[in-house]
């Protein structure tokens, strides 16, 4: 792993005055472009499938699962694509963190690391006796997969190379790194079943997506570990992903008992709003941004 942070330093980011309003008209600018260009992207392709299959449909909703896993596997290449293009020109700079060449070892260290975070956070509370795990017929996979690219895509780029990085060259990196925390939280807080104590948990774990992107100096590990913790706690387990079922289907069915405190168990958020999480996630953060710290992270290599 390499600590090689790049945060902008030419073009719109260049030295100068107001160098930190820049930065921040440039993350709300940034947002807006990948947001919008996912969502054209997505729509254009179930459009296309529609076309193509003689079977149109009206919503997003509507469409058969493999069109929804296509239309988001290319809706988010057109993200990166789209933020890839605006660095070159906006930044003037290639962007060196969406590098192609260690895609694929960053994305499964980071699956690998999400999904055992999760277990692990899932064992402590069937051990404790706080939550049922019980098997169950596997009736899909497409949707979660899909559900997995989505999350982890759109809310990382959005989280690490857009918010973090940006907020980072314009207040510097512990106000960034606090108050990207500190969004993410507050961004699930209109879920179902949401509580304060649920955003603190999420909060609380931030800190392993900003860590893997600090070290690697690139955003794969970090959408990786989103990936496989959202696809380990919703398909594998069967539970609620942030108050959301998107991700039912697979093995195991893994519920709250009744009269345990939603604190221990989790409620209706799921596992990842208990104490345990807090825990797991708390320590997982800590030990990977104290990596960081060691490797010279937190000092970015342009200025």
């Amino acid at each position: 792993m390499s600590a090689k942070i790049v945060l902008g330093h030419a073009g719109w980011l260049g030295l100068g005055k107001w160098r930190w309003a820049r930065a921040l008209l440039w993350l709300i600018g940034l947002a807006v472009l990948c947001i919008l260009t996912f969502n054209l992207a997505a729509d254009a392709t179930l459009r296309l499938w529609g076309l193509a299959t003689g079977e149109p449909f009206t919503t997003r909703a509507a469409a058969p699962h493999a069109a929804r896993l296509l239309a988001v596997s290319v809706a988010a290449i057109a993200m990166l694509c789209a933020y890839a293009l605006a660095v070159r020109f906006v930044e003037r700079r290639p962007a060196q963190e969406l590098a192609l060449r260690p895609l694929l070892i960053d994305l499964i260290a980071g699956l690998v690391i999400g999904g055992a975070l999760i277990a692990a956070i899932i064992g402590i509370l069937w051990a404790a006796g706080w939550v049922t795990i019980v098997s169950s017929p596997v009736t899909q996979i497409t949707e979660s997969i899909k559900e997995a690219i989505q999350s982890g895509v759109i809310e990382e780029v959005l989280m690490r190379l857009i918010i973090f990085r940006l907020l980072w060259r314009a207040t510097g990196v512990v106000p960034a790194l606090l108050a990207t925390g500190v969004v993410f939280g507050a961004l699930h807080l209109a879920n179902p079943d949401a509580t304060i104590f649920a955003g603190i948990c999420l909060l609380a774990g931030e800190g392993v997506g900003i860590a893997l992107y600090m070290l690697t100096g690139r955003v794969w590990a970090s959408v990786g570990m989103h990936a496989g913790w959202n696809f380990v706690q919703g398909w594998l387990f069967g539970s609620a992903v942030s108050g959301l079922s998107f991700f039912a289907g697979g093995p195991l069915l893994t519920r709250p008992i009744a009269g345990v405190s939603d604190m221990l168990s989790g409620g209706g958020f799921g596992p990842e709003a208990s104490f345990a999480a807090l825990g797991v996630s708390l320590v997982a953060s800590l030990v990977g941004l104290g990596a960081a710290w060691r490797k010279g992270a937190f000092a970015a290599i342009d200025r």
